[in-house]
């Protein structure tokens, strides 16, 4: 079977920890080409990808697959000029800032009878499979609370950064929140409604850094209680999960050890990948079926390979698309109404 060969806009962090070796040691796909405008900081460890100064070579060039993972400002201008090319491509997230640059995007796509999938990575964390697992096999009975927080620390403003300065987009609810509200979106659909805070509580700084979402009748489970938070000033964090059912209850510290051992410099093709220690596998207490049990229940290992192994599934094998861009849609609209409900500091509906 022909390799899908694949190029990458950039290679920044996104370039180095997400996406290269994810692409390098899946067997389908081929890491063609690399972006670098000035530095050749790939050539060591990917000497077999062409190294190119711009995107305008990169898309010119005979890749089939163009990842854009440059800053976020620039996703909706780099995905419309590589479908224009006759790419498929995958774009990080967010993959565009507004409903109408998603809705164009997602007609080029369609037009052309291309890929535009989202990098909604995190729907291969751990603890949300693990949370999917018993959610699934209703081990709390009927759930009626649901609380996720993503806990940062970092209590100075990162010099020389974008995603600091806000010139290029950044922005914790287009950061983070892209994830945490894809997550509860799988997991109970869209909202009917939604409240949240939205702030910047670090000193001198100039993008937010802090919110809160409280979804309203998610579609999925309307009676369900559903808050969503992430903080850059979480010296001690807060539970990553906390799940509360009529039949028991569920808490989850620590986040998922993938980006850390991406950072070590580990590939994923390392032996027990994405496994958590015991240690950190989150405490169940369930009442169910006349029985108690209280102790801690075993996480389901990481695996963001399934992100690529899904492209290669639908490219080669004509499956469903998991991280269809269309159906991505709805987060973004949740940040747009996000944004409108902390600063209207009232409750909007979601069309």
């Amino acid at each position: 079977m022909e390799k899908i060969k694949t190029g990458l806009a950039a290679f920044g962090m996104s370039g180095q920890i997400f996406h290269a070796p994810f692409i390098s040691t899946n067997p389908d796909f081929e890491l063609t080409a690399i972006v670098e405008r000035s530095k050749d900081l790939s050539k060591d460890r990917y000497p077999q990808a062409h190294i190119m100064r711009s995107i305008d070579e990169l898309l010119a060039s005979d890749i089939e697959l163009a990842v854009i993972n440059t800053p976020d400002s620039t996703h909706y201008k780099y995905a419309r000029q590589a479908l224009e090319a006759g790419k498929h491509v995958i774009v990080e997230k967010p993959f565009c800032t507004t409903i109408d640059e998603g809705k164009d995007l997602i007609a080029m796509a369609k037009k052309n009878g291309l890929m535009l999938s989202v990098f909604q990575n995190r729907r291969w964390d751990s603890d949300f499979l693990t949370v999917k697992e018993i959610i699934d096999y209703e081990l709390l009975g009927r759930l009626v609370e649901f609380e996720s927080t993503f806990p940062r620390y970092r209590n100075y403003i990162k010099p020389d950064t974008w995603k600091e300065t806000g010139q290029q987009g950044g922005g914790l609810i287009y950061n983070l929140g892209s994830h945490i509200i894809d997550q509860a979106v799988q997991l109970f659909g869209v909202p009917e409604a939604l409240y949240a805070d939205i702030d910047t509580l670090r000193t001198d700084g100039a993008v937010d850094d802090y919110f809160m979402i409280h979804f309203i009748r998610p579609s999925k489970a309307p009676n369900l209680k559903v808050t969503l938070k992430s903080s850059y000033l979480m010296c001690e964090p807060e539970p990553r999960f906390v799940l509360h059912g009529t039949e028991g209850s569920y808490v989850k510290y620590g986040l998922d050890r993938q980006e850390a051992d991406l950072n070590a410099g580990l590939m994923p093709d390392t032996p027990h990948w994405g496994e958590e220690d015991e240690n950190i596998w989150g405490l169940l207490h369930t009442e169910k079926d006349d029985s108690s049990f209280s102790g801690r229940y075993p996480s389901v290992a990481g695996n963001y390979a399934g992100f690529y192994a899904n492209i290669r599934e639908y490219l080669r094998g004509n499956r469903p698309l998991l991280t269809d861009a269309e159906y991505v849609l709805p987060v973004i609209q949740l940040i747009e109404a996000s944004i409108k409900s902390s600063k209207e500091q009232k409750v909007i509906r979601i069309e």
